[in-house]
Parts: C-alpha cells; sequence; structure tokens
C-alpha cells in the first residue's frame, strides 16, 4: 500500500470538499425543484432551503394539474418528434459528412473541411437566418425543429476523427471483396463505430429536447409548440390557466400554487432525459476518448 505524504493528505482532502461544494451547487436546482413540485402550498411558501420535501407532507396534485391540461400531451408530441426524427437524420448525415472527411483520398477534402469549419467561426446573423427560414416556408413548419439542427461542425469533426483512427486496411479488404463504399460503410464501419454513433445520439438528443429557441422565433401556432416552449409560457404567464382548469378540482386547487406547477412542470420535461441518459453513459466516455485519439 502506497503512502501518502501530510501534503498528499491535504491536498486531497481538499480537493473532496471543493468537488463536493461543485456536486451541491450543481444537483442543488434540482433537489430544490423535486422538493417544491412535491410540497403543498404551505410548504413551498415557506421560506428557507427546499433540499428535500417534507415526507409527512407530499403531494402529488401539481403532476395531476399538469397532466390534466391537454396542451403538456400535445407538446411533448412535437418534442418527441423533432427528439427521434431530428437525432436520426442528423446521425446520418453527420456520419456520412465525418466518415467521407476521413478518407485520405477523397476528391476536395480541404475545402469540404474549410466548408464546416467556416460554420464555426462565422454566422449570418438572427435577421438573415430568419428570412431564409421565412423564404424555406419553414416558419409554424414542423421541419424548424429539425432541418436547421441537422448537422453541426463539432460533430462532424468528432466523428471524422474516430471514422480516421479505424484501420484502412479494413476498407482494402472489403473492397477486394468487392464490397462498395455504401456496404463498407454500413456493414463494417458503423458496426465498429458503436461507442461514437451512441454518444453523438445522446449529445443530439439532449440537444433537440432543450432546445426551445427554435419554437420562440419561428413558431406562432401554440399547437406546434414544444415541451420547453410550453414550460416557458407556462413561467412567464404565472400558471392562471392551469390553476383556474375548469378539470381541476377546488380541493386541487387549494393544495397548488403557480410556484409548485412551474416545478412540477419543470420536473416532467426533463424526466425523458433522466431515463435515457443511463442507457448510454457507458458508451459517452469511451466514444468521445476515442474520437480525440487521431485528429
Amino acid at each position: 500500500m502506497i503512502q501518502r505524504t501530510r501534503g498528499e493528505k491535504i491536498f486531497n482532502v481538499f480537493n473532496y470538499i471543493i468537488l463536493t461544494l461543485f456536486a451541491f451547487t450543481t444537483l442543488y436546482p434540482f433537489l430544490y425543484t423535486l422538493s417544491i413540485s412535491l410540497s403543498t402550498k404551505a410548504e413551498a411558501e415557506s421560506l428557507g432551503l427546499h433540499i428535500l420535501p417534507n415526507f409527512q407532507k407530499i403531494t402529488i396534485d401539481p403532476y395531476k394539474m399538469v397532466f390534466k391540461n391537454a396542451e403538456i400531451w400535445n407538446a411533448y408530441k412535437y418534442t418527441l418528434f423533432r427528439t427521434i426524427v431530428g437525432t436520426v437524420l442528423s446521425l446520418l448525415v453527420t456520419c456520412f459528412y465525418g466518415y467521407a472527411l476521413s478518407r485520405p483520398r477523397l476528391p476536395m477534402k480541404r475545402f469540404f473541411v474549410i466548408f464546416i469549419m467556416f460554420t464555426m467561426l462565422f454566422s449570418g446573423g438572427q435577421i438573415p437566418t430568419y428570412l431564409n427560414i421565412k423564404s424555406l416556408g419553414l416558419i409554424n413548419n414542423i421541419w424548424v425543429y429539425v432541418l436547421p439542427l441537422l448537422i453541426t461542425a463539432y460533430n462532424v469533426i468528432v466523428s471524422r476523427s474516430f471514422f480516421a483512427s479505424l484501420p484502412e486496411s479494413l476498407n482494402e479488404s472489403a473492397k477486394i471483396d468487392g464490397a462498395g463504399e455504401f456496404r463498407i460503410f454500413f456493414q463494417i464501419i458503423v458496426p465498429l463505430s458503436k461507442p461514437i454513433i451512441m454518444t453523438l445520439a445522446l449529445w443530439n438528443a439532449v440537444a433537440h429536447w432543450n432546445e426551445w429557441f427554435s419554437g420562440m422565433m419561428y413558431i406562432t401556432d401554440s399547437r406546434k409548440i414544444v415541451v420547453q416552449n410550453y414550460i416557458q409560457r407556462i413561467v412567464n404567464e404565472g400558471n392562471t390557466n392551469l390553476i383556474s382548469d375548469v378539470n381541476a378540482s377546488a380541493q386541487d386547487q387549494i393544495e397548488v400554487t403557480g410556484k409548485t406547477i412551474q416545478s412540477a412542470s419543470i420536473i416532467v420535461s426533463i424526466l425523458p432525459i433522466l431515463l435515457f441518459y443511463p442507457f448510454v453513459q457507458k458508451y459517452f466516455v469511451k466514444g468521445v476518448t476515442l474520437g480525440a485519439v487521431k485528429g
């Protein structure tokens, strides 16, 4: 067993304290929101830190009122559409582009690298972007949630780095056996690239789930908003439409307040991502690490 010096022990204790404080500051907003969402009106309006709810007075009335509102289910429908369709299409385009850039004999390779890198450094600006979206007929169109986020330069660079780290002999052997580029990609490259594909899928899914700007800028039809824009409206409007919902009983309205409705809505919006992440966590670190082996 390695004996640590006094200085190393003090350094480790200092690190543990810093990391514990950092973990607390990271978790506290979530714990606070969860605690408020499970609290009665009186508990939620009381002063002080709310890390855990009062287990003797836990109520799920805020969640009942949130789920009784048909608008959140409609918002979930569009959020699931953009997350699933957007992630799948983005993976296809990103992996195709990254794989092409990883090939040493790609014609005009330098041009395509500069082309995608240019988008990381420069932007057309908000007004030209809005006019472009409008000219494409994407205002109040659900595809505005998907097409503008179809490809990002950073994801292309990460995928290119991973594909470039794979042995070139795999492609050469497959070509000798008569395989074409698409067959090589889908039957050889993709099975070997699960870590980076799952990592990109996680990044894209989280980005689509959390993205609210498109809905705010390009969607004026309240029936086509996503969950994040629904939450934004709930917070801004003070929840009066939910608290006064005719489907809610008088007793339910007594037990909830705008604060508990806000908190319950936020928890409902992030729950799917929390459930999804554990299934892809094992690929996350491996994918990022392998993607950085070769530039």
